[in-house]
């Protein structure tokens, strides 16, 4: 088992930082926009899909109760 260099990790953590791509404060705007529309969308779908299921319960349990 080799002993590690901190310093030769110090370097390679910095190698690696630097190739780091960084989104532009546009691209992180967008980005978030759209995440908010995206759960606003999801949001609208599934209180759609609750209410045609619970209509469609509630007239099944209507037509069949007494």
């Amino acid at each position: 088992m080799a002993i590690a260099n901190p310093m030769k990790f110090i370097q390679e953590v910095r190698a690696e930082v630097s190739k780091v791509v960084w989104p532009t404060r546009r691209e992180v705007l967008m980005t978030t926009v759209m995440v908010f529309i995206m759960a606003a969308l999801t949001a609208v779908f599934f209180a759609l899909v609750d209410l045609l299921i619970r209509t469609g319960l509630n007239g099944v349990l209507t037509y069949f109760g007494s």
